[in-house]
């Protein structure tokens, strides 16, 4: 049981007193970035399914003990979530040097990636909203952050060619 809530509350960071799920997201960001920068984004999507199925069960079994639905302080949610965003996000692979350079855009790819993911878990719009309160289980836990993963990376994507569509004429 100890090990299922080390991973269901991302290494204890669940338990912090103040915006759990965000100080997940910020745990999980760069596990992410160095599965990115190493291996690639669909290791990191694949690792995020993978994750995905095997919290699906623990947070099942979680609940069937403490008879509470989506206990704040589980935030492996928050990692799935963050890492599918970060895998559909344009900046697919990188190196650290190329990470530390801004003007490639990979940073600030990251921190939208970000952005969107804990915009789209808070507000919660339309389906992801709609996950999150009538889906129980783990699958209702992980299926919200899952569609606020894929909308973040997809806004981000879209951003990003904005931005890319929009810098020859400034400058």
């Amino acid at each position: 049981m100890r090990l299922n809530w080390f991973f269901l509350t991302l290494f204890y960071s669940g338990h912090a007193k103040k915006a759990p799920g965000t100080v997940g997201t910020l745990v999980s960001l760069p596990l992410g970035v160095i599965v990115l920068m190493f291996l690639g984004s669909q290791t990191l999507f694949m690792l995020s399914v993978l994750i995905t199925l095997i919290a699906i069960k623990g947070i099942d079994k979680h609940e069937a003990i403490v008879q509470t639905h989506d206990d704040s302080r589980i935030v492996i949610d928050e990692l799935v979530g963050m890492w599918i965003a970060l895998s559909i996000a344009p900046a697919v692979t990188f190196t650290l040097g190329e990470l530390t350079t801004l003007s490639n855009g990979i940073a600030l790819q990251i921190v939208l990636s970000f952005l969107f993911f804990r915009g789209y878990d808070i507000a919660k719009p339309s389906l992801i909203g709609r996950i999150d309160r009538e889906v129980k289980g783990g699958l209702g836990v992980m299926g919200d952050d899952i569609l606020a993963g894929f909308a973040a990376g997809i806004t981000t994507a879209l951003v990003w060619q904005v931005i890319l569509k929009l810098q020859p004429l400034l400058g």
